[in-house]
């Protein structure tokens, strides 16, 4: 794998982020799936610095950050192209 020059990175052991698709927009659900996200990930994130760029290959999972920690995660690929524009 290669990452871009002055770029590295750490992955949160999380596992689930809590959302699992539209699981964590139903009413009935939306404890249980900010109970998940906040198990691991989302305190990691919102211990991360302001600077510090979230990344997440999933759509609900980017939701669920965003929610979750009010940080916004971007699709890797985003990363990757704002890197070779640099």
């Amino acid at each position: 794998m290669s990452i871009p020059k002055n770029y590295k990175v750490e992955e949160i052991a999380s596992g689930c982020c809590g959302m699992a698709g539209a699981f964590g927009f139903e009413k009935e659900h939306y404890k249980t799936s900010m109970a998940v996200g906040n198990l691991v990930l989302l305190p990691k994130i919102k211990e991360a610095p302001k600077t510090t760029l979230i990344t997440a290959t999933g759509t609900s999972c980017r939701h669920q950050i965003k929610d979750g920690s009010e940080r916004t995660a971007m699709h890797p690929v985003e990363i990757l192209y704002e890197a070779l524009l640099k």
